[in-house]
């Protein structure tokens, strides 16, 4: 990929990149007592526009649109709006979940619908009910024909996120290896890795069938499928072995408490460790990793500030918020 197509985008990105939340005010937020105080240190910054009457209510909305609109514009100005789409991706995949499981149910899901700024509800509406676009890329249209050909042989609902989930992980992959850019590809296979074993886990926790793990599993990422299989149906502390003593050992140490497994831990953890591996690119002048960390930090900053706004509504202290808080940009 050339890297002078990049000068004009980068610019933006730095000017974006003083828009993020600080460190400062999320240790405010944190500190903040109530709602009201909340809004008055967000007045100051970019999510001073969504402070309505009821923004303590429509809070999930307006941290949506946010996303919505950064991603739209970030995918307008680069000039491979793929770069956009891989961070993007799992609101699309999100997005067939709910659309696929309205169109067999007859129900209307409109609600749990989230703009990814790439592909409209329409667009992939009219690829669920027809098995057919025009606009939407092959690989992304044959997941959506597997889902049907799934459905005309089964009425099982979990099939369809089973079945997303893997492709998921087969685009970010191909979409990888295309954009052929190695500071992504070792996060993607990173990410895929970290998916496979936290899937493994869960289901040697809860027995699943050897069938089942085979369908649930990518064959996308650096640890061969077959290897996670091998542990299929057997001993979970075995397979808990086998993590320690892969080069993910050091990381995920601090998930296994004894014979229990700490999947909140295991899923911060992943994030932060691929924040690290984008952390780098702040530095650069040219080339497209400025704004793959940047997107990386808009989408963790989004997930910490909406963790922050539900832990207050329901109640949590103040540590418990900051126990679960992601790393933020540049830190």
């Amino acid at each position: 990929m050339s890297q002078p197509i990049y000068h004009q985008l980068n610019p933006l990105i730095r000017l974006k990149e003083n828009e993020l939340l600080t460190p400062e005010i999320f240790q405010q937020l944190i500190e903040a007592n109530d709602f009201k105080q909340i809004e008055t240190i967000l007045s100051g910054t970019v999510y001073g526009s969504y402070l309505t009457e009821n923004f303590e209510k429509n809070f999930e909305k307006s941290l949506d649109q946010e996303l919505l609109t950064t991603f739209s514009e970030l995918a307008e100005a680069a000039p491979n709006p793929d770069l956009v789409w891989i961070y993007t991706m799992r609101y699309t995949f999100h997005n067939l979940k709910v659309l696929t499981k309205a169109f067999y149910t007859k129900n209307n899901y409109d609600g749990l619908y989230l703009p990814d700024g790439i592909y409209e509800a329409e667009e992939l509406k009219n690829a669920v009910e027809t098995g057919k676009s025009s606009v939407l890329p092959k690989s992304l249209l044959k997941s959506i024909i597997e889902v049907r050909d799934y459905m005309e042989e089964s009425n099982i609902m979990q099939g369809i996120d089973v079945i997303y989930d893997r492709q998921f992980l087969t685009e970010q992959r191909r979409l990888a290896d295309e954009l052929d850019e190695p500071v992504l590809t070792r996060e993607i296979i990173t990410f895929i890795d970290l998916t496979n074993l936290t899937t493994a886990l869960r289901c040697l926790a809860h027995k699943r069938t050897k069938g089942f793990m085979s369908t649930v599993l990518s064959s996308s990422g650096s640890i061969p499928k077959d290897t996670l299989m091998s542990f299929a149906e057997k001993d979970l502390l075995a397979f808990v072995e086998f993590i320690k003593a892969s080069e993910y050992g050091d990381l995920l140490e601090s998930v296994f408490e004894g014979e229990e497994i700490n999947y909140a831990r295991l899923d911060l953890l992943k994030d932060d460790y691929l924040t690290e591996l984008l952390d780098g690119a702040q530095t650069t002048a040219f080339g497209p990793l400025p704004l793959l960390a940047f997107l990386n930090g808009k989408d963790i900053e989004v997930k910490n500030l909406r963790l922050i706004l539900v832990g207050k509504r329901s109640g949590f202290t103040k540590e418990q918020i900051r126990e679960r808080m992601r790393m933020t940009y540049g830190l």
